[in-house]
């Protein structure tokens, strides 16, 4: 493979990375911004993370497309490609981030705020935990990480045991209270939703470990508290 070649290959893999990372700051946004419109009421904030969800749609439809061009064209080996079908996986998993998202921030528009309840409150408690979790993925993404990678993968039972706090203390409002019933309902999708970001987060780690070091994370050993209501 010529220098010039070998050049303009680097290049693209570049910019697919930048652009990973970009669609990885919507994302990121998107979860901070549908979780504050939740336990606000925020409804125009809320209909700004829907619309949000087409440009994080149109960013991985792009670089799914670039990803395809880059295999039949520079047919890569080796760790370059791993490094392009880890863009391809990591884009899948951003947009699924922001379907999430987006579906949190649509529970805002549901939501009657007369009818808000305490456990609203752990929201964005574990939005903020989750929002750490993909920020610190990227990052390893950024900088080709595998140990921080690892810590990621690791850190998912923490999401896990956000989730079953915050699904006790609203069954336990509901419970008390059935006037609750239907804003509690829409509170454990929230958090379910919160818990498959998480996912996706580990998801993403595995990846990136892969791509580094060439070896796959061990299946069984992968951090898993048991969900109440799974």
């Amino acid at each position: 493979m010529s220098d010039h070649i070998v050049s303009a290959f680097s290049g693209e893999l570049e910019g697919l990375s930048a652009d990973l990372l970009r669609m990885g700051g919507l994302t990121e946004a998107m979860i901070t911004d549908a979780c504050s419109a939740v336990t606000t009421s925020n409804r125009p904030l809320a209909k700004t993370v829907v619309e949000q969800d087409k440009t994080v749609d149109a960013l991985e439809a792009d670089i799914e497309k670039r990803i395809t061009r880059l295999l039949a064209l520079r047919q890569p080996l080796a760790s370059d490609l791993r490094t392009v079908l880890a863009a391809f996986k990591v884009s899948s998993d951003l947009e699924r981030i922001g379907d999430l998202s987006k579906n949190i921030a649509r529970r805002t528009l549901d939501l009657d705020p007369a009818e808000s309840i305490e456990s609203l409150k752990g929201v964005p408690r574990m939005g903020r935990a989750v929002s750490l979790q993909l920020q610190a993925v990227l990052d390893a993404y950024s900088r080709n990480d595998a140990e921080q990678a690892k810590r990621v993968w690791a850190a998912d039972d923490d999401i896990d045991q956000h989730y079953n706090s915050l699904f006790r203390e609203t069954l336990t409002y509901m419970m008390e209270d059935p006037r609750t019933i239907s804003a509690g309902a829409h509170l454990m999708f929230i958090a379910k939703n919160l818990e498959r970001i998480g996912d996706h987060c580990t998801n993403i780690a595995e990846v990136i470990f892969y791509q580094v070091t060439g070896e796959y994370m061990p299946a069984d050993e992968r951090p898993k508290t048991p969900l109440i209501g799974a």
